[in-house]
Order: structure tokens, then C-alpha cells, then sequence
């Protein structure tokens, strides 16, 4: 501590040895939880033994569309005993639109008017009409995959199964601890739809949800000290658990984080799950992201602070791995002194650290070093130091007054509900990012006279103060880009998936694969050229699901030696939407789910996708590279480039403005086109193109130019 340099650097001292300290005793309480085997055994039991549930999905103001998605996942979840699943929709605006839907798919509806306790007083309503002995919570954008209650339910027997030798048995009476009782099993927070941090980056591919992590990682490690988190959805609950303390915990702005301890501290055993089983939609825009962590942030400290909380009966391990949660809302506070100290020393000649340039080296290094490799491993590849800070310095000038206030005990009591909405406009906004600007100029200068003093006074000092702020630097920048935004054209999200897809062209049968689907459309390969005009009928398999739609094919490109088509659906009936609609979403998120980049590669890769603009094609038939010779009707040769079904193009030979050509045994009849082609081409329609692109003999044709003799026709079994 630098008492002797004056107040000011007494005090930047203090702030920097309080960053530093609060920062170890979150690392060491965290590594006591992520150190140890945290899988719990899953049990066999009997079909008969599966409950009753109560599956309860709770909306605010969320449109009818959104909720369709997350009851049609719900009602496509399997179960030995489908009438034991009681699926109800939870609507605390009491709106006709959703009891319609509810009705319309043959589920049961609490409407609830007049709500002053927000969505805990929502489930609250929804759980004194209900009796099940298990409880399924969803938020409204929450789509369960079809194996969630599979994957869920059996942890409940727990109590009262056994293992032995690998097969599971009932205790007997002796064998069953009455103290031994299952609270909730929670599952990952996981979302099909990039966030914002991934969106803004271009990095879908290359980093995983800022959320997995703690989803995946975190809170599964927590339940060694029976403190996984109740994170509100995507959780099955026993109802007599809920009901010993006193249903959902209303008056707090975090209902499911303090319900949970609630629920622990009663003695229950509560577990938190690896496995992705639903997922929903991330914030896609920084103001909403804002109010999100903020939510979170204020709602954990009012919650932790609170003598209810340190006088309850948790264990004493697991009050520390909950106090480690408070001590992550104050990394803000902590990223802004990182920042702001080297700034303070170079620009402003503040004194935080009284050491030399030895000491630091033999303190820092290698304790940076060994954090940087921990992080790695214990996260399982999906956070490092460098996208933590990252993230903290994007959010960090947003959260620091919220966490503070609420620590000094100014509660935040308006509920702010997460906007679930697909927004199709810019992510964020620059002015976000003048907070940001500032402190980089200010790094700026900061690096200008740290590399000053190293030249002119050989101070080794400098070289530390000059790494961290070349560090901070990299970090607003960062911060910056993504505050620059990054525009969404997309109105619904694309899963890559390989289905089996089958069409007919004519009397032909084509049976392929799908690259991706969406809501409103697909994409699929074939390896041949096919000519796919109009409207087609189309059925996708997945397994058990099957549906059938109508499309029409808007973009066709080649890649490598098969041809992608893209398909525009047309809107679906009630019945098409709920097959096709449970096909598209019973599936894990596409995304990267581990880091795969540096941070060299993240900064080329925001450039190449910032300044590059791609523009959409609208070609909608393929454009076939023929390169050969044809006779004309004439008896004269021309050399053909490409082809595309309507169209030809001539590269060599001078035809007059209309003649015929032979394609094998089929005439095509050209009349020159209007239409500018390049400047050394000309540009032919094909006159008869709806008669002949179609047909078999140019098929046939068609093959013998690109593949020779061999057949591409290909059959699968599993698309009737």
C-alpha cells in the first residue's frame, strides 16, 4: 500500500488490493466447486412409476406466436402416460387471444387479472389450482425438447432407488433416509437464437453463449454444495417442496434465484443437469441485454444481503458458493479499477501499488499464468480470461451504479420482463459506447506515456502498467465494436440440420438431404442440377416426426460438386405448422459450444465481416457450367458457357437472333435476349423451356455432359 504517496493513491491503492482480494476468494470458491465430480447417477425405474406433472408456462405480454412454439413443444414431450402431463398456460394479462390458444391446442388456461406480484404471483395462482406432485416451469420462450420429462423426472426416485451392480431396485424400508428428498432439478439455460455478444462479433461458429458456462458448467459444479441456482425455467419442481416454503417467493425482483434457496435451506436436495433440453431466445438488443443483468445483478445482491438469507439453514458451504454469486455482480466494479488504475499511474502519476518491477513479475506472473490455464479447463473450452473481460468491460459502465445501489440497500421494485421478441433491426447503438471512448482515449494516452517513461528513464515499471493498459485497449475496443451493432436480417432463426427430404419433379421422385431449416424455410443438396420451378410439395422426416409443406425455391448455388437450394415456405395450416414447427425445434442450438478463436483472429474476423458486404442473390434456378459444343438446326457448331434451364449463354459461333440447337435428342428453341449478358457472351432465352426442363430426356442428357454414364438416383428408406 502506498500510504506515503498521499490520499488519492492511498485510495487507488485500497481499490485495487479490494479487486484483487474479492477476486481470489471468488476464484478459490469456485474452484472448490468446479473441482470435484458433480455428475449425479441417473435412475431406471418403471414406466408406472412416472407421476403426474404439471407443466406451467407463464406469460406476461408475449405474442400468440411465440407461445405456440413453447406449448407445441410441450405437447410433443413424451411420457410413458401422456394423460399424467397436465400443460397449462399461465397468463397474467387474462388476454382472449391466449385462452383461444389454449384451446385451440387442447391445453388448460389460468388467466389472472389485475396481478400486483408479478410472474412469482403468476405461478403462485397457477399452483393452487393444480395437484401434481411435480412441477414444470417454462418461461414463454422456452421450448422443451421432446425428452425433457424423460431426462427430469427420474431424479425424483432418488430417495427411494438403489444401484447395485448396475441395476437399479427399490430401497427396501431400512434403506430409505427420510432426510433424503429431491427439491428441483434444474436444466441448462440454453438458447437457439445467437446472443448478443455472438451476434454482434460474427463469431456464431466460434464462441458459445455468454450463458453456457454458468448453465453448463457453474451451476452443475454447484450442486457439491447442494447450491445449483433455480434459474425460473427449464425446471421440474416438487410441488411439496414448493409448498413447505410457502410457494414462489413474492417481493423480490429475482423470484426463482431466492425461491431456490428457500427451497434448500428446508433440507431439500436439489441437482442442476449438463444436458440441453429446451432452449428459447437470447436479448438481440443492448438496451434489453441492460435491463436483463441488471434484473439479475440487483435481484442476487437484495437477495444475498438480506438477513433471511445468512440466517437460514443452508450449510455453511453452500451460503459461501451463493455469496461467490454477489461476488461475481461486483466484477464491474472490479473490471472499471483494472482499467482505471493504469490510467491513474501513467497519466495522472497516482500510486496504487508500491512494489518493483521483481516483486510484481514473481507475484503476478505466474499467478496469471495458472488462472488463464484454469479457466481453460474448468470451463470445458467455453469461457476464457480474455472474453470474460471482454463481456465485463461491455457491460461494466451499465452495472456498476444498479449493483452498488442495490448493495447499499436502494432496491430496485419495478419488474422489468425481458422483451421475447425477434427484433429484425440494429443490435445496439453507439451512443452506448461513449463510456467506453472515453476510457480508451484516455488508455491511449496512458500507453503514449508509459512507453515515453521506458525509453527516456529505462523504468521496467512501465513495461507492466504498459501491458495492461495495451490489454484495456484491446478490450474497449472490443467493447466498441460490438457497441457498433451488426444489423439482423433474419425474422426466425436456421438450424443446420441433415434430414431426409423428398419432392417430385414431374413423375420423378427426388430424395435428398436438408443443409438447414427454419420456420419459413429450408435448404437442401442434390448432385445433380434438378430443375425445381414453382410450388413444390415437400416432406421432411426427423425420427418419429414427420410433416409435410409447401414451398418455392428463391436461391440455387452451386458448392463443390452438389447444388444447394434455398426454399421460401408458404404459410402452413394449424396442422402443418405443429408437425413442421416440432421438427425445426426439437434439437440442441447449432452453435459453437466450445471457444475456437485468438484474439488476432477475432479482431480479422470483425473487419472481414464488417467491411465485406455480401449481396443477396436472387438466382432461383442453377446456373450449369457446360462449356461444349452443340449443333445448331442449321448444321453449324456454337460453343455454349452456361446453362440454366431458361436461359443459354453463347460464348463462341455467330447464330443469328433465333435458331435451334440439339441437346442430344432435344431441340431447344432460342430467341436472342434483351437482356445485357457479358460483353463478349450473348444472351439466348430458350422458347420452349417450361416443355423440356422437365423432362426426362434432357435429364438424361443433361447427366451424360456432367457425369457421364453414371446414375445419381439414390434411394432412402426413411422418406416414404
Amino acid at each position: 500500500m502506498p500510504l506515503e504517496a498521499g490520499i488519492v493513491s492511498l485510495a487507488a491503492g485500497i481499490a485495487l488490493f479490494s479487486a484483487e482480494f474479492i477476486s481470489v476468494l471468488e476464484a478459490v470458491i469456485h474452484y472448490i466447486c468446479m473441482s470435484k465430480e458433480n455428475k449425479t447417477d441417473f435412475p431406471v425405474i418403471p414406466e408406472t412409476d412416472y407421476p403426474h406433472v404439471d407443466v406451467l408456462i407463464a406469460t406476461h405480454s408475449e405474442d400468440t406466436d411465440l407461445l405456440f412454439k413453447t406449448v407445441n413443444g410441450c405437447i410433443h414431450m413424451d411420457y410413458p402416460d401422456k394423460s399424467k402431463v397436465h400443460i397449462y398456460l399461465c397468463d397474467d394479462n387474462d388476454r382472449p387471444a391466449v385462452a383461444r390458444l389454449a384451446r385451440d391446442m387442447g391445453i388448460g388456461y389460468f388467466g389472472l387479472s389485475d396481478n400486483k406480484l408479478a410472474k412469482a404471483g403468476n405461478l403462485n395462482h397457477a399452483i393452487t389450482k393444480t395437484d401434481s406432485p411435480l412441477i414444470v416451469t417454462f418461461d414463454a420462450d422456452m421450448i422443451p425438447r421432446s425428452n425433457f420429462l424423460m431426462e427430469t423426472v427420474p431424479y425424483f426416485t432418488l430417495p427411494k432407488m438403489i444401484r447395485n451392480g448396475g441395476i437399479w431396485r427399490k430401497r427396501t424400508e431400512e434403506e430409505i433416509d427420510p432426510d433424503y428428498k429431491i427439491g428441483f432439478v434444474q436444466t441448462p439455460q440454453s438458447f437457439y437464437n445467437p446472443d448478443l455478444f455472438q451476434f454482434n462479433f460474427f463469431a456464431e461458429t466460434n464462441i458459445p453463449n455468454e450463458q453456457d458456462y454458468f448453465s453448463r458448467e457453474v451451476n452443475v459444479g454447484r450442486t457439491i454444495s447442494n447450491s445449483a441456482i433455480y434459474a425460473g425455467s427449464n425446471t421440474v419442481i416438487s410441488r411439496k417442496a414448493l409448498e413447505e416454503c410457502g410457494g414462489i417467493r413474492t417481493k423480490t425482483i429475482t423470484e426463482d434465484f431466492a425461491t431456490g434457496i428457500d427451497i434448500q435451506a428446508n433440507g431439500y436436495t436439489c441437482l442442476a443437469i449438463d444436458k440441453v433440453l429446451a432452449s428459447g431466445l437470447a436479448p438481440d438488443d443492448f438496451p434489453n441485454l441492460l435491463k436483463q443483468r441488471q434484473r439479475w445483478g440487483r435481484g442476487c445482491v437484495q437477495t444475498i444481503r438480506s438477513f433471511k438469507f445468512w440466517l437460514s439453514k443452508l450449510p455453511i458451504l453452500a451460503k459461501l458458493s451463493y455469496f461467490s454469486c454477489l461476488l461475481y455482480w461486483w466484477t464491474f466494479i472490479r473490471r472499471i479499477v483494472y482499467i482505471l488504475s493504469p490510467i491513474l499511474f501513467t497519466v495522472f502519476g497516482v500510486l496504487a501499488v508500491k512494489a518493483d518491477i521483481w516483486g510484481i513479475l514473481l507475484i503476478w506472473l505466474p499467478s496469471y499464468w495458472i488462472y488463464n490455464h484454469s479457466i481453460k479447463i474448468l470451463s470445458g473450452r467455453m469461457r476464457d480470461q480474455k472474453w470474460s473481460n471482454i463481456v465485463d468491460t461491455i457491460l461494466c459502465p451499465y452495472m456498476i451504479l444498479p449493483i452498488l445501489a442495490e448493495t447499499l440497500g436502494l432496491r430496485m421494485k419495478r419488474f422489468f420482463v425481458t422483451n421475447k421478441e425477434k427484433t429484425v433491426s440494429r443490435s445496439a447503438k453507439i451512443v452506448y459506447a461513449i463510456p467506453h471512448m472515453i476510457l480508451l482515449a484516455t488508455t491511449l494516452v496512458g500507453i503514449y506515456f508509459s512507453v515515453k517513461q521506458m525509453m527516456l528513464y529505462r523504468n521496467l515499471l512501465g513495461l507492466v502498467a504498459f501491458f495492461w493498459l495495451f490489454m484495456n485497449a484491446y478490450f474497449l475496443t472490443m467493447a466498441i465494436f460490438f457497441l457498433l451493432g451488426r444489423i439482423n436480417y433474419r425474422s426466425a432463426e436456421r438450424f443446420y440440420a441433415e434430414l431426409p427430404i423428398r419432392f417430385d419433379i414431374g413423375e420423378k421422385a427426388v430424395v435428398c438431404k436438408t443443409c438447414d431449416i427454419s420456420e419459413f424455410g429450408l435448404s437442401f443438396k442434390t448432385d445433380f442440377p434438378e430443375f425445381i420451378n414453382g410450388v413444390k410439395t415437400y416432406t421432411i422426416r426427423d425420427g418419429k416426426w414427420s410433416a409435410i409443406v409447401k414451398g418455392e425455391v428463391v436461391h440455387v448455388t452451386q458448392q463443390g460438386n452438389q447444388w444447394k437450394y434455398s426454399v421460401k415456405l408458404q404459410p402452413l395450416t394449424f396442422e402443418e405448422k405443429q408437425d413442421y414447427i416440432q421438427i425445426v425445434y426439437d434439437r440442441s442450438p447449432t452453435l459453437a459450444t466450445e471457444i475456437k478463436t485468438t484474439a488476432l483472429k477475432d479482431l480479422l474476423l470483425f473487419f472481414r465481416k464488417k467491411m465485406v458486404k455480401s449481396l443477396p442473390s436472387k438466382r432461383s434456378l442453377p446456373r450449369i457450367l457446360l462449356d461444349c459444343n452443340l449443333e445448331t438446326g442449321d448444321g453449324d457448331m456454337v460453343k455454349v458457357a452456361d446453362y440454366n434451364y431458361q436461359y443459354i449463354t453463347i460464348s463462341e459461333g455467330k447464330p443469328s437472333n433465333e435458331f435451334t440447337v440439339k441437346l442430344g435428342h432435344v431441340i431447344l428453341r432460342l430467341i436472342k435476349s434483351e437482356t445485357a449478358a457479358l460483353a463478349k457472351d450473348n444472351l439466348y432465352e430458350i422458347e420452349n423451356w417450361e416443355s423440356v426442363s422437365a423432362s426426362a430426356e434432357l435429364h438424361e442428357e443433361l447427366k451424360k455432359l456432367l457425369l457421364g454414364e453414371v446414375s445419381i438416383e439414390k434411394e432412402l428408406s426413411t422418406v416414404s
